[in-house]
């Protein structure tokens, strides 16, 4: 009985290493972030993103940006978001993170990516996302995002 007791703790402080234990880790395969707007000189861009997949390097969507009414602005192209287990667990816990990202436009440019998400809750909250749209012009989004399992 003490030995499996003790296999059983060795498996979770194991699991937990990452940051997120093993049965965890399948709340954070999916991320929805909901539709974001911003506002620019006489116009609005809008921002929608599918949900988020999770891969080794964080997580990735595609994108689609409108912006009105300089609808000749308008772009899509995909989105690779850098989160580590590390940084779930701080969300987990309730606490706020900061990470990087790099949007590549359908043209092949990029767009720099600078973030933060702050939980309301175990499995959501606010998120403030800064795209870099040239040297000068930054936009910055605030939206929400919510976790679901697969």
């Amino acid at each position: 009985m003490l030995r499996a007791w003790l296999l059983l703790a060795i498996t979770c402080l194991i699991s937990g290493a990452s940051g997120v234990s093993a049965a965890a880790a399948g709340q954070f395969d999916r991320v929805v972030v909901a539709p974001a707007r911003t506002s620019i000189y006489v116009g609005t861009v809008s921002m929608t993103m599918p949900p988020f997949e999770r891969t080794a390097r964080g997580f990735e969507s595609t994108y689609q940006a409108r912006v009105f009414p300089y609808f000749f602005s308008n772009e899509e192209g995909r989105l690779r978001i850098e989160v580590t287990d590390a940084m779930l667990a701080q969300l987990a816990q309730g606490r706020k993170i900061e990470f990087l990202g790099l949007g590549t436009r359908s043209d092949g440019a990029e767009r720099r990516i600078e973030a933060s998400a702050e939980p309301t809750d175990a499995r959501s909250g606010k998120l403030t996302v800064r795209v870099s749209v040239s040297k000068r012009i930054q936009l910055i989004f605030h939206t929400t995002y919510r976790f679901e399992s697969k």
